[in-house]
């Protein structure tokens, strides 16, 4: 949803712009190219393995260390790299929240339902415990409300007893074990099963709702009066808690518009990429 984005955030020369999920940089590098001459982006990552990847990647580019900043911390920590770039706001914010490509692509990091790899799934493999050993320790009755709570998943009472307190070797050992312990599901329901868990283990893993959640409380107080925000989710649980936070926002009088309603992917670009089908984009705008 690049041309979306840009239609939102309308980056302009001289601006200051954060992407907040820097990712591969594809964003980036369209708004960093609509920011100059004068504008600096601000791209916050906390995965290791990708980050000075993408950084080289932009700096081949062109793009020095006076206009692009690259920072190794979540979107949660916006405030400390505003204040170490000595930067007292952003003309806009940019979050493309979940899991990027080339994470679900390498298998060795644990988030594939169709490459087998290590069952991990930590954005930053350096901090925290990896989905095993989560699911090795957690009891079913949490566990039920951890998939009901991450991913909405409607089959986690029936699920919960076969995969809490178990020792799973590979993402795919997961993966057939969630096949195997529904086996009248359709294949679609249980490809949709086996993602959604995946899914509400790696928000579990990661912490992802409280990082949102104070990413969406610190928003307003770092964007520059008449700022622009855009938060691009891919599930119900992100898409809820960024649309109560747009609406309590303009309700509080820090933001002078937000979207109505949620902008979708165009068929061609759900054709095209198949991976944005659940993409839901919104905005909200900072009183001037």
């Amino acid at each position: 949803m690049v041309a979306e984005i840009l239609t939102v955030l309308a980056p302009q020369p001289g601006e200051i712009a954060v992407d907040g999920t820097l990712g591969y940089g594809g964003h980036a590098q369209e708004i960093l190219a609509r920011i100059l001459p004068g504008g600096k982006l601000l791209g916050l990552d906390a995965d290791p393995v990708e980050l000075p990847k993408t950084e080289s990647r932009l700096r081949a580019l062109g793009f020095s260390a006076e206009i692009f900043a690259a920072h190794r911390t979540n979107f949660a920590g916006l405030p400390q790299v505003l204040a170490a770039q000595q930067i007292p706001g952003a003309d806009m914010i940019l979050a493309d929240l979940g899991v990027s490509s080339m994470q679900i692509d390498d298998p060795t990091r644990g988030f594939s339902v169709k490459l087998d790899g290590p069952l991990d799934m930590r954005m930053n493999p350096q901090r925290g415990q990896p989905a095993s050993s989560l699911l090795q320790k957690i009891d079913p009755e949490a566990l039920v409300k951890l998939l009901v709570a991450n991913a909405d998943e409607p089959n986690a009472a029936h699920l919960a007893p076969a995969l809490a307190g178990k020792a799973f070797t590979s993402t795919l050992h997961l993966a057939s074990t969630i096949r195997t312990t529904l086996p009248r599901l359709s294949k679609d329901d249980s490809e949709g099963t086996v993602r959604r868990v995946f899914q509400a283990l790696r928000i579990a893993v990661n912490d992802e709702f409280s990082a949102l959640d104070t990413f969406l409380r610190l928003i307003p107080e770092h964007l520059k009066p008449g700022g622009r925000v855009a938060i691009l989710t891919f599930h119900s649980g992100e898409d809820r808690r960024v649309k109560k936070a747009f609406a309590s926002g303009q309700q509080a009088g820090a933001y002078a518009r937000i979207s109505d309603e949620v902008i979708r992917p165009t068929p061609a670009e759900q054709h095209s990429n198949p991976r944005s089908a659940s993409a839901k984009l919104r905005w909200a705008i900072r009183v001037k």
